[in-house]
Formats: structure tokens, sequence, C-alpha cells
């Protein structure tokens, strides 16, 4: 399995693709096609937390009134399910191994795993 989970409107989304030969991998756009419980729980598997999956810059926390840091493992579940710019983007997965997110040290993790140098 060899998929990556973005969003189309999202610039750092195209960037971090743009440099990375996917021709064998599932591109799944999120908003067109959100990802399924399965997907999530394969995610929740590699990471060993809901939280590590979820943006805290999603523009329906602000919408919602919610409290991040009142949330528990089973509210950031929920949460992803629920809506897709919950998840942070874009995420990476393969049958061992996942990358989550466009923090510096995951594309830097990301251009090693692809062979790919700046």
């Amino acid at each position: 399995m060899k998929k990556v989970f973005y969003l189309n409107t999202c610039d750092t989304c195209r960037k971090i693709l743009a440099q990375f030969d996917l021709t064998d991998w599932e591109l799944r756009e999120i908003k067109k096609e959100p990802m399924t419980k399965e997907e999530l729980e394969a995610m929740y598997e590699k990471t060993k937390s809901y939280e590590a999956l979820f943006s805290k810059k999603s523009t329906q926390i602000k919408l919602r009134g919610l409290d991040v840091k009142s949330l528990k493992e089973k509210d950031f579940k929920d949460l992803l399910l629920d809506h897709y710019t919950f998840l942070k983007r874009p995420v990476f997965m393969t049958d061992k191994e996942i990358f989550v997110g466009n923090d510096k040290n995951n594309v830097e993790a990301l251009r090693e795993f692809f062979g790919v140098s700046e």
C-alpha cells in the first residue's frame, strides 16, 4: 500500500507532492474522497495517537468553539472522521511507514524516504 492523503486547495500540500515521483502511489484528495474509518485506524496503528494526526490549525476548531486542550483521543478520532480539515496534511502512508504533516522534520524524512536531495 502506498497512499497520499492531501487537499488539492492546499498550496503546501501541492508543493510537497511536487517534489516526489508518485506514479505508483494512490493519491487521495480528502475533500472529494474522505478517508474511511479503516484508513484512519491504519494511520492510528502507525502513530499510536489520533492527536498526532489532528491539525490544530483547522478552521473548524474556531467555528465549532472547540477547546483542543480538553479533547481526548476519542474526541480526536471522532473529529477526524467528521471533517476532512481536521487531518494534518499531507499524510504519506505505506505498509510500514507513515509521514504526517508539513513540518520541516517530516518533509526531510520524506525526502530521505524518496531518496530526493534538496
